[in-house]
């Protein structure tokens, strides 16, 4: 059996907390989030009663949980038991889980001031919390981009204090996309410290409201689907020839979609020789040669995927914390169950479990 024989969940989560928000200086209390309770459902379709933080005036969403659906608990979920987190994750076959935001998923502000008064207090929060795990929590940093500087400091700070990914999303800095230019100098500080670029959740929702607009949200295209493409059309990969790409919690079924859409657009059309900066390797090894790695999901036809070359980049995460769609606390034992039962190569549920998530993450 492979669970606990270095199982990477790559894909786990942490709930901010008023400790998050204590690691600000002085002069950066006043940024200090605002913990609101309306004691009322306020979400559209959840009757559920839910809290808020209040940022700059806008509000966003913190999230209600239930542990029967979760699996987890509230000391775990929120660091305030780091030993209960480590023994469940000893139940569940895990060696080491990679740890991203909740909150900070989504962008609580346009001001750069702002921003880094919270990412600097989130990672140095994350920082001493998984500190007292032993290596067996780990995580990803939140640089603070509108302040690019400051963003490549923090980079420094998460690799000296156990990080081992940078979060990214698709789109940020006023819409700008993964390929942007203006990323490069996060690119480049990123590949010095072996550090893999994690895209994950799309794009900027700087709503005033958490309530507001997100009736169709469930059901739109995740921007990350198109990350892949544009970094390979833009020639990112060979710009920055170590660095690692992945997208996280968008599941993996759209790859094959990716592949024979940017195959069609080169034999037939000639877009690709157009629009591409540098040449695309549209093989089998589309992913490895460009060294992107796919997070995929219980509900993702895994053995198709296989035959996409996806064997040596796909990778396997419990969201753990949360309860929405992607969170299935059991998806590691999935995907052993998988090579147990002859599904797919007990070596490739190896590579998902062990293999890849480590030579993404850098383990």
């Amino acid at each position: 059996m492979l669970q606990g024989a270095g199982v990477v969940d790559a894909d786990s989560h942490v709930d901010e907390t008023d400790a998050t928000w204590e690691y600000m200086t002085e002069a950066e209390s006043r940024f200090k989030p605002t913990s609101i309770d309306p004691g009322k459902a306020v979400v559209p379709g959840d009757r559920r009663p839910h809290q808020f933080w209040l940022v700059d005036g806008r509000l966003g969403l913190r999230r209600w949980r239930d542990d029967e659906r979760t699996g987890t608990t509230k000391a775990t979920r929120e660091l305030f038991d780091v030993k209960a987190r480590v023994r469940h994750m000893d139940e569940l076959g895990v060696d080491i889980q990679v740890i991203y935001p909740t909150y900070l998923l989504a962008v609580p502000t346009d001001r750069p001031e702002l921003e880094l008064a919270l990412y600097r207090s989130y990672n140095r929060w994350l920082a001493d919390r998984t500190a007292e795990s032993n290596g067996r929590l780990r995580w990803v940093v939140v640089p603070p981009l509108r302040s690019m500087d400051k963003a490549l400091e923090e980079l420094k700070f998460g690799k000296e204090h156990g990080a081992c990914g940078v979060f990214k999303r698709a789109f940020e800095c006023n819409g700008k996309p993964v390929s942007d230019p203006y990323f490069f100098p996060l690119y480049e500080e990123a590949m010095r410290l072996d550090l893999p670029i994690c895209i994950h959740t799309g794009g900027e929702n700087l709503s005033s409201s958490a309530a507001a607009g997100r009736g169709d949200a469930p059901f739109t295209v995740r921007p990350q689907i198109g990350c892949f493409p544009i970094l390979a059309m833009r020639g990112i990969p060979e710009k920055f020839p170590t660095l690692r790409f992945g997208v996280i919690e968008a599941m993996a079924s759209w790859v094959p979609h990716v592949i024979a859409d940017l195959k069609a657009k080169n034999a037939h059309s000639g877009v690709l020789k157009f629009y591409a900066e540098h040449p695309i390797n549209l093989q089998e090894d589309f992913l490895r040669a460009n060294r992107f790695y796919v997070t995929c999901q219980t509900s993702d036809d895994v053995p198709y995927l296989l035959k996409f070359g996806a064997e040596d980049s796909l990778m396997i995460g419990t969201d753990y914390t949360h309860d929405d769609q992607s969170g299935v606390i059991g998806a590691l034992r999935y995907i052993e169950r998988l090579g147990v039962e002859g599904e797919i190569p007990m070596a490739a549920a190896k590579k998902i479990l062990i293999d890849n998530p480590r030579k993404f993450y850098g383990l």
